[in-house]
């Protein structure tokens, strides 16, 4: 998915004032690099983790970037952020299923009271546009991280319902695995193939994965085409992970040299057997909209049986083995080089 910057996310991010929540994360500086290269006025860069914000600072020169220490729990911390702001894009969660598993109550602090206040600020500030980052393991989830990531989608997109005379859209963008974050999959294995190996929870696991750059690509478009109310998709084939997990030991021989094992260790807890994208329901009120899958609950969307047969078929796609590799030696080479 290409974006021409040069045009009407140029024309829109021009000489707006812009906050990113959990603008130090992977996901959040991919976002901010991408909305630098527009005509700007501000960017916000606001977060909790003041190491990263001070690294930050000694990185980037561009005058544009101011520094928010701050909590999305923390909603008076929110109303000075937010003071004269146009666009706010929330990337700010606690992400890890495990984690989570072990810290409901603070996953619900960040991932729904968090969100809450951003969404209540916003309204009050008038903003123009607001986004949420959201997750795959928000679709029919088992996890604490999942529900709460749910519970922040539909709070998100239900506020177009309850934001009275603010001019504010709220709209959702919906990920998969993200390759290379944080704490992702490949970043771990990277880790562990130094030492000879990697993990697997379990064979038979089916996710998506998306780079990082299809990822930032997909926020700055929903922002520009969305309306309000609709949670955007980038279409994504499925990856059983025992392939996923030969073709990354594949890719660090041909690159390396050197042979990895693969150790099971079974499924963690809140983990899912086979991530979705859409569920069923929702099918119902999807359709493509400028090369992303969109839901839209608030209007009838009604889309004939062919097309709805037509997007099903997309969202049940399997990337072939070669896909898989080129994806993972595009990222590998990417660190080695």
């Amino acid at each position: 998915m290409k974006i021409d910057l040069g045009n009407k996310i140029q024309g829109y991010f021009s000489g707006k004032k812009v906050l990113i929540t959990g603008a130090t994360g992977t996901i959040g500086k991919a976002i901010l690099n991408k909305i630098l290269n527009t005509d700007v006025d501000v960017v916000r860069v606001f977060s909790r983790d003041e190491y990263k914000q001070f690294n930050m600072m000694q990185e980037y020169t561009d005058p544009r970037l101011r520094f928010f220490l701050g909590d999305v729990r923390d909603k008076e911390r929110l109303k000075f952020a937010l003071l004269g702001v146009n666009v706010v894009i929330h990337c700010a969660a606690l992400k890890h299923v495990p984690l989570c598993e072990y810290n409901p109550f603070e996953a619900v602090k960040t991932n729904v009271f968090g969100t809450q206040n951003l969404i209540e600020v916003a309204i009050e500030e008038g903003v123009e546009r607001f986004i949420t980052i959201s997750t795959d393991k928000a679709v029919s989830p088992t996890s604490t991280m999942g529900a709460t990531k749910l519970l922040a989608e539909r709070m998100t997109v239900s506020a177009n319902n309850f934001k009275g005379g603010s001019p504010t859209r709220f709209m959702a963008v919906r990920f998969g695995n993200v390759l290379g974050s944080r704490g992702s999959v490949l970043d771990l294995w990277v880790k562990q193939a130094r030492s000879g190996y990697i993990t697997l929870t379990h064979e038979e696991m089916v996710r998506y994965f998306m780079r990082i750059e299809d990822a930032a690509e997909l926020v700055l478009k929903a922002l520009v085409v969305g309306e309000g109310g609709e949670i955007f998709i980038l279409p994504m084939k499925k990856v059983f992970m025992k392939d996923f997990a030969r073709a990354f030991c594949d890719v660090w021989n041909e690159l390396t040299g050197r042979s990895l094992d693969i150790k099971k260790i079974g499924v963690r807890p809140g983990e899912k057997m086979e991530e979705e994208l859409v569920t069923e329901v929702e099918l119902r009120s999807a359709f493509l909209k400028n090369g992303m899958i969109a839901i839209d609950f608030k209007n009838d969307v009604t889309i004939s049986e062919e097309d709805r047969s037509v997007l099903k078929d997309k969202l049940n796609e399997f990337m072939s083995y070669q896909e898989i590799k080129d994806l993972i030696n595009g990222y590998l080479k990417g660190l080695f080089n």
